[in-house]
């Protein structure tokens, strides 16, 4: 076998250097480049979320629109239905389910009676009680609502609470006769946040019931108006948050 010369050896020593020092430039072109991408995508996804974010403030702000409208017709619900998003937001949370972060529920809690934009000043104005037909249009407005809405995409699953947010837990409720988990969960949770509110807001007809009252009287329909986990969950939230909630809100 050849030996090789000691210059033999000397430049293949060189030539291993070389192609060493060759590839940890290609490999330190190619972190370069990696990185560049990284902040590309850091950028894009920071855009990204900006306009997803512009957006959403905009969906909100067109909900809000709509709800103060449908509010505007009635001298008594004040800020009824961003009291009830509230309440129902915390409620959803209580129960421990990602339905608290979904922007469509909330819109449907804000929505659930623009289907009363269909009924008349007439009926929505009477001081006295309502005849049996006037109850059959009245109650009509969940449907109502539901169609109007159904189409926006934005508003996903919110169509699902304006339909069924007058069901009831034992089936006694309306437009539908849901009984128990038939009835959409977040419509459930509405049902108590409705209420609550309704209880706890001054009408010519009544003064307001305290929270203490309040939870008295919802937790004697857990089982029949009210789903009973859901009004479960309702009382592990303490009274100052609800307190704080309306505080703020009005």
């Amino acid at each position: 076998m050849a030996v090789r010369s000691e210059n033999d050896l000397i430049q293949e020593i060189e030539r291993l250097r070389a192609e060493l020092a060759r590839r940890e430039q290609e490999s330190a072109d190619k972190e370069r480049q990696l990185e560049r991408y990284a902040a590309d995508l850091r950028e894009t996804f920071k855009q990204e979320r900006a306009r997803s974010q512009e957006l959403r403030a905009s969906y909100v702000a067109t909900v809000r629109a709509l709800s103060n409208a449908v509010e505007a017709r009635d001298a008594y619900t004040g800020k009824h239905a961003e009291r009830v998003a509230a309440y129902g937001m915390e409620i959803a949370r209580a129960l421990g389910l990602s339905l608290g972060e979904l922007p469509e529920i909330e819109f449907g809690f804000l929505l659930h009676d623009i289907g009363k934009v269909a009924i008349s000043d007439r009926i929505l104005w009477k001081p006295d009680s309502l005849s049996e037909d006037e109850r059959r249009l009245m109650a009509r407005h969940p449907v109502i609502g539901s169609e109007i809405i159904r189409g926006i995409g934005f508003l996903g699953d919110a169509a699902d609470v304006v339909r069924s947010h007058h069901e009831r837990w034992d089936g006694e409720g309306y437009p539908d006769g849901l009984q128990g988990e038939q009835i959409p969960l977040a419509a459930r949770v509405f049902a108590v946040a409705d209420v609550l509110d309704a209880l706890t807001t001054k009408r010519p007809y009544r003064p307001a019931s305290s929270l203490a009252e309040a939870r008295e009287m919802i937790n004697a329909e857990s089982g029949s108006h009210f789903d009973p986990r859901v009004a479960g969950a309702f009382n592990t939230i303490p009274d100052e948050t609800f307190e704080l909630i309306r505080a703020e809100i009005g």
